[in-house]
């Protein structure tokens, strides 16, 4: 792949829904797949799949389609998920809490490390494997010590710019943002919002739409 090129954040996007399945194929006893019925899974067009796996390289064979598994295996080194990545979530209320507990982190390589909340009376207890709620205030140092890589944000959006400075503070570049505001962050610090009403909207907007069709 060549280096200077600028890969759209679309193809990423799509890069992981094909991985996914990728996955179910194999489990259904798959072997190969054309770029047609990935597309049809994804519920993109041919040309598109072959044009996203094509920034990176020759895949497949013409007339043939992919093999499942070598597929799989390029794709996850693509999105760098062929290794562990150690994260740090702040906000262990009930949607911290779900996703220190959701088996998709673990299964995927993301493995929570170390987990921060303000509430004095949660710091000190026991969540997950192995893991105690420490106070937030040592962000900074714990994800030093800890090697944390990306940090993870589900507290109040009025704690969440706080947070995120200390996670800059703590070296971390990559940031997971479920918090319903807008963090500001240096600029070698990427980050992802996720903003389930957000979502929601965009729901019951295509809902209406259907409905009035």
């Amino acid at each position: 792949m060549d280096k200077t090129l600028k890969i759209p954040k679309a193809t990423i996007k799509r890069l992981s829904l094909y991985y996914r399945q990728l996955e179910l194929l194999e489990f259904d006893g798959y072997r190969m797949v054309s770029s047609e019925k990935m597309a049809w899974l994804c519920q993109v067009n041919p040309a598109q799949v072959r044009k996203d796996l094509g920034y990176f390289g020759e895949f497949g064979v013409r007339g043939v389609g992919y093999d499942v598994r070598e597929l799989m295996h390029e794709i996850k080194k693509i999105l760098a998920v062929n290794r562990s990545w150690n994260l740090g979530i702040a906000g262990l209320g009930h949607l911290g809490t779900a996703l220190v507990h959701h088996q998709n982190f673990p299964a995927r390589g993301f493995q929570f490390v170390a987990a921060f909340d303000s509430d004095p009376e949660k710091i000190g207890q026991h969540i997950g494997a192995g893991l105690v709620i420490q106070d937030s205030r040592d962000i900074p140092e714990i994800s030093q010590k800890k090697g944390i890589q990306i940090g993870v944000i589900a507290t109040p959006a009025a704690e969440a710019q706080a947070v995120a400075e200390d996670l800059a503070k703590g070296d971390i570049h990559a940031i997971l943002n479920f918090s319903r505001t807008q963090i500001q962050v240096p600029e070698d610090c990427m980050v992802e919002d996720i903003d389930l009403t957000i979502r929601l909207d965009i729901l019951t907007y295509r809902l209406k739409q259907e409905l009035e069709a």
